[in-house]
């Protein structure tokens, strides 16, 4: 059995991890607050843009009226042959299952187009050390490339998600939509942690390309949260200021509906070229969206990790405590059998 001493120290090794663990959950707490005001600060720009998109589909010529394919190419659908994937996932550790959750939705979507030439985008350093270590990296195939199917990793983004620009968003959207303009792919599917609050939220893989119905999600693959990671959120959430459900934005979302339907608006430009300028920021929007759900989705997973962190640690404090107790009442006991032998035999 280890001596008092050891014991006491373990025990103070531990009170001070369960500080730091507190600390961080803390601090993850703080830093979800904060995504998730940024993140419905951002949804108007979207929900707007998006009416105003639906408001011009009904006036410009989307459709050739003779063939009735889209006029647009990126409304244009094709076999897919190749396909671009992006998955976002943390910079950092010390979040549970989050990061392991989305690459094992990467995998399971990789492993259904196992047949078919994949390029993945990395966002994320878990992410890219992940995918790294089992594809390699190579640069992106022209739309003439006839070589085998196979899966690459194409491009990496780190150190990103401390602070996200539209910039990032909005490069990657602009690359891929050159690209599948020039049919080197096929289709662009996004693969992020769609969040709502701490007992709202989903993995998520999502095409974004081609576009099929604006405004409406299009979900390859989706995993929600079991009742059992909800109650974990729910008591990590406890005292933190972080709301459990999400804001009500009904009212907004009927009045951004309104927009191009009650009035008919006349554009300066001929619908169909606003049309073609704004749906590339549509796209760039969709990744935009999806880089700040997993990051408010991160801290809520690194939240809730660290409460049951703080909770193993009392746990453990509380056990080694109990083994010091009995140690040194069997110490006090041997002792006190030692002293009354002693003052028998000298009796």
């Amino acid at each position: 059995m280890a001596s008092i001493l050891d014991i006491r120290r373990r025990i103070r090794s531990v009170i001070n991890t369960r500080q730091i663990t507190k600390a961080m959950k803390m601090v993850s707490a703080a830093r979800l607050r904060r995504a998730q005001e940024r993140a419905l600060a951002a949804r108007p720009y979207a929900q707007l843009l998006t009416n105003v998109l639906k408001s011009l589909v009904s006036r410009a010529e989307v459709y050739d009226p003779v063939t009735g394919e889209p006029v647009n190419g990126l409304l244009v659908r094709r076999p897919e042959s190749n396909v671009l994937l992006i998955v976002i996932t943390g910079d950092k550790g010390l979040a549970g299952a989050f990061n392991t959750n989305i690459l094992k939705a990467a995998t399971r979507f990789l492993a259904s187009k196992h047949s078919k030439n994949i390029e993945v985008e990395a966002v994320g350093r878990k992410g890219r050390d992940f995918l790294k270590r089992r594809f390699p990296v190579a640069e992106p195939r022209s739309a003439e490339s006839q070589e085998p199917p196979r899966t690459t990793l194409i491009g990496e983004h780190v150190g990103v998600l401390n602070k996200i620009e539209y910039s990032l968003a909005s490069g990657l959207a602009e690359r891929a939509i050159e690209r599948y303009e020039q049919g080197a792919i096929d289709a662009v599917y996004i693969v992020y942690n769609e969040f709502k609050s701490v007992i709202a939220q989903r993995l998520v893989v999502e095409r974004i390309l081609p576009i099929e119905h604006i405004g409406e999600q299009e979900i390859a693959q989706s995993d929600e949260m079991t009742m059992e990671e909800k109650m974990q959120a729910i008591e990590a959430a406890k005292g933190t200021g972080t709301k459990l459900r999400p804001d009500d934005t009904s009212v907004e979302d009927k009045e951004a509906a309104q927009i191009g339907t009650q009035v008919d608006y006349i554009y300066e430009q001929p619908p169909q070229e606003l049309f073609a300028a704004l749906l590339p920021k549509y796209v760039g929007i969709q990744i935009f969206r999806g880089m700040m759900e997993s990051v408010a989705a991160e801290h809520a997973a690194r939240m809730t990790a660290m409460e049951a962190a703080t909770s193993n640690a009392s746990d453990i404090i509380s056990s080694l405590t109990l083994v010091m107790n009995r140690a040194r009442q069997a110490k006090i006991t041997k002792e006190i059998i030692e002293i009354v032998s002693g003052a028998a035999a000298a009796g």
